[in-house]
């Protein structure tokens, strides 16, 4: 009798490991999906097809197709499923090291392997946006969250606060919008892009002492 709870513990602790892998399949398949299918083509059939689970059991994780959209565009920010905040990951917490010059490439390549995960995903979102008010509420909210990190990013880079105009700027410039019309509409490679963007961001810099 003395060994129940250690296996008890054992087997809540497995299951709660493979709820855990499973959601983590899940959102792996809908980012791919929604990326490469936007919204309107990617169906929950679809999703729990490539993930290996039904579609029941992406309601039940999810709620429905927003949900799920919702939880990709969150992993597609940070990489993966973990509930920790890209605020407090070590990528974020190295940008404030080293001289101006390695903070500045260093921002720029986390923003760009972040577009390169979410610029699928948030074309989707628009998409969806477009005709249901829930969605488009939501993605305002994003937008508002993205551009509190921008300038959050932008002040431990630089190592200053920084003026509203530049935030502004930046917001705008490292928009996944942005990323999408140079890197897929003209055909730049995310080196190309992450050279660029480096660029600017150091005359920015530059243009607002």
């Amino acid at each position: 009798m003395g060994t129940t709870p250690t296996k008890r513990s054992y087997n809540s602790a497995r299951r709660a490991q493979q709820a855990a892998q499973t959601r983590a399949d899940v959102v792996a398949a809908a980012i791919e999906l929604f990326s490469t299918r936007g919204w309107g083509g990617t169906t929950l059939a679809a999703v729990a097809e490539a993930a290996g689970v039904s579609v029941e059991t992406i309601y039940n994780g999810f709620g429905s197709k927003t949900g799920l959209l919702r939880a990709a565009a969150d992993a597609s920010v940070t990489g993966d499923t973990d509930p920790v905040p890209l605020a407090e990951r070590p990528e974020f917490q190295a940008l404030g090291e080293g001289t101006l010059d390695e903070r500045i490439e260093r921002g720029v390549a986390l923003m760009t392997a972040i577009h390169e995960r979410t610029a699928g995903v948030w074309q989707a979102i628009i998409e969806a946006a477009s005709g249901d008010d829930e969605v488009d509420g939501w993605r305002l909210e994003l937008e508002a969250g993205r551009q509190l990190d921008v300038g959050r990013s932008a002040e431990v880079i630089l190592g200053r606060p920084t003026p509203e105009r530049l935030r502004t700027v930046l917001w705008l410039l490292y928009s996944p919008e942005g990323y999408r019309k140079l890197v897929a509409d003209e055909g730049m490679s995310p080196a190309a892009y992450r050279d660029l963007m480096t660029d600017v961001t150091r005359r920015l810099a530059a243009a607002f002492p």
